[in-house]
């Protein structure tokens, strides 16, 4: 086996991306404060073709250099907006018939190995300490969860968020 070269990836434009179908999923960052975490999201949603980021709260937006660090120039591919408030982002996404979930640890979360979904879909993520707001996870339609098995009580959020990005892509 040879390791491919960039050049043989045939990885396509920002052009190409900007009218490329997207998958109909919107990630909406509840409170997120690294700037690292925010750019790994953004990478990660450019390599799954991901509707749209809407940053709330606290959220750093770019531009910014630690969101470049992470982000290697995907914040010019993916679309995004700021919201303050992550409520009305919500409401406004129900209204327009998005599914809500959210990706949190509480009672009676489906384990993401057995989420099922066939409407667009919007994926919430929250602070890296105090995960999605209770005001927020209680505007959801369901709630998902990482089963884990060691120790630690919650993984990284762009760790986090890679997962169910690439789990959740593939029902599209």
């Amino acid at each position: 086996m040879r390791k491919l070269k960039n050049n043989e990836l045939k990885r396509i434009t920002i052009e190409e991306f900007k009218i490329a179908k997207k998958k109909p999923i919107v990630i909406i960052l509840d409170n997120v404060r690294s700037s690292h975490n925010v750019g790994s999201i953004f990478r990660t949603s450019d390599a799954f073709l991901i509707k749209k980021i809407i940053l709330c709260g606290i959220t750093p937006t770019p531009p910014s250099n630690d969101i470049r660090k992470s982000a290697l120039g995907s914040t010019d591919s993916v679309d995004w907006e700021y919201q303050q408030d992550t409520n009305d982002a919500i409401d406004q996404l129900k209204k327009d018939g998005h599914y809500i979930v959210g990706v949190e640890q509480v009672e009676k979360a489906t384990n993401i190995r057995d989420f099922q979904n066939n409407k667009p879909l919007v994926l919430i993520f929250g602070h890296e300490v105090n995960g999605v707001a209770q005001e927020t996870i209680n505007k959801c339609d369901e709630i998902i969860e990482i089963p884990q098995f060691g120790t630690k009580h919650s993984l990284n959020i762009s760790v986090s968020a890679g997962i169910v990005i690439w789990k959740i892509s593939d029902i599209f």
